[in-house]
């Protein structure tokens, strides 16, 4: 993690007080009841998340600072898997949690930030504290996504299919354009952080890579062009898919991506059902899935590498969370940015040379570079401030309930 340019104490005030309002505003449709569901393992109830980032900006930059704990217990409860600063509750069992209540969690909240708010118009914060506040705002944001992805997945499990949210934008009627492929860049090429603003620790070193000839797709693949792929029975022939990938969808049972109801018509979203856009693209399908798409349509997924230099130079303005249609749309642009963080064929790998933060924040993102996949480019519901480029998440090949999906690439002569 890298300082950002400006951190004066009242640039990061304003900063962090509007992270911290969005993060609430998000959740104000819903009811305490839904706050504390856990559907599945890889799933927190909303308010964990809410109480876990802020014991975040508690344990990494109130008690550097000397500020006391405000409820010891909460350290426990509320640990991710930071293991160096002591024990956690199992992740799977975070939805028995009925106990903090939702009313204490957002008293937690608005004590942690009122010490915050205070340091800050002192300014007595010290300047690597504040580089780790930074660090916090976008984690902050990072699990903002995770609180529309997970209630998503939470609401689609009850019978009512209720909305997250009741107004939100209603998406433009947009027809996809031909898909097609534009030659990519090949030879040496710079690859990662690119010495502007913030960067997580795993954009980092910048260093070379090299491409081979390749030309890469000019939108993501939509609904429509997924549902073809159903149609043609693509889910029960098995050269189309890797060894793991038939045997997970063989024993999940996966038919079509997940939302989607059997008659392929309708989608569960964050407003509720509505009418599959064949236009729009498809979410929510697993590496596998996008992996045997690729093969069945006789391609196959991007490099991250060979994303990234393709998304440089590219409007950093698509459909994130600002847009507030939180559904990928469709759209006339290349779509690098916003919809659905895309699957690439890159294992998520440290860069040469990386060197994880110092300490306790080490944990951040180097020990989770193993048998998961790179995803790039952000999502419907990523902050818009948020993404870039370089920008690198990542998840294991059989993850769905995040908005996933993805364009296809293929190799050129030279």
């Amino acid at each position: 993690m890298l300082d950002i340019v400006e951190k004066s104490p009242a640039s990061l005030r304003e900063q962090f007080e509007r992270v911290r309002a969005t993060t609430l505003s998000l959740v104000s449709d819903l009811q305490p009841e839904d706050t504390v569901v856990q559907s599945m393992p890889d799933v927190s109830p909303t308010k964990w998340h809410l109480a876990h980032v802020t014991w975040f900006f508690e344990r990494f930059v109130l008690e550097p600072c000397g500020v006391q704990r405000y409820r010891d217990d909460f350290h426990y409860l509320f640990n991710s898997y930071y293991n160096s600063v002591g024990e956690m509750h199992p992740r799977a069992l975070r939805g028995v949690l009925s106990r903090p209540t939702l009313t204490e969690i957002l008293d937690y909240r608005a004590r942690v930030d009122e010490k915050i708010v205070e340091l800050l118009s002192a300014d007595r914060i010290p300047d690597d504290t504040k580089s780790i506040l930074v660090l916090g705002l976008h984690h902050e944001q990072q699990h903002q996504e995770l609180i529309l992805t997970d209630i998503k997945h939470v609401l689609s499990c009850n019978p009512l299919l209720p909305a997250a949210k009741h107004e939100l934008n209603r998406p433009p009627n947009t027809t996809a354009t031909e898909y097609d492929f534009v030659r990519g860049e090949s030879g040496i090429v710079r690859i990662g952080y690119d010495d502007s603003g913030f960067c997580f620790d795993n954009e980092t070193p910048a260093h070379d890579a090299l491409l081979h000839p390749h030309s890469i797709g000019t939108r993501l693949i939509t609904n429509g062009e997924y549902r073809e792929f159903i149609k043609a029975g693509a889910y029960d022939e098995p050269a189309h898919w890797l060894s793991d990938g038939w045997a997970t969808a063989h024993k999940n049972a996966w038919v079509r991506p997940l939302y989607w109801d059997e008659a392929l018509e309708t989608e569960f979203t964050l407003a509720g059902p509505r009418e599959i856009d064949e236009h729009a693209p498809v979410t929510h399908v697993s590496y596998y899935e996008a992996d045997a798409f690729a093969r069945w349509s006789g391609h196959r997924l991007p490099t991250e590498f060979e994303w990234e230099r393709a998304a440089i130079g590219e409007p950093v303005d698509g459909n994130l969370l600002g847009s507030r249609f939180w559904q990928p749309v469709a759209s006339n642009s290349k779509q690098f940015i916003g919809d659905v963080w895309e699957w690439t064929s890159s294992a998520y790998s440290p860069y040469p040379g990386f060197r994880p933060l110092a300490g306790s924040l080490g944990e951040y993102n180097g020990k989770f570079m193993c048998n998961q996949m790179t995803v790039r480019g952000g999502s419907c519901v990523t902050a818009d401030s948020h993404i870039r480029p370089a920008y690198r998440s990542f998840f294991y090949p059989d993850a769905r309930w995040q908005f996933l999906g993805f364009r296809l690439a293929r190799d050129e002569h030279a």
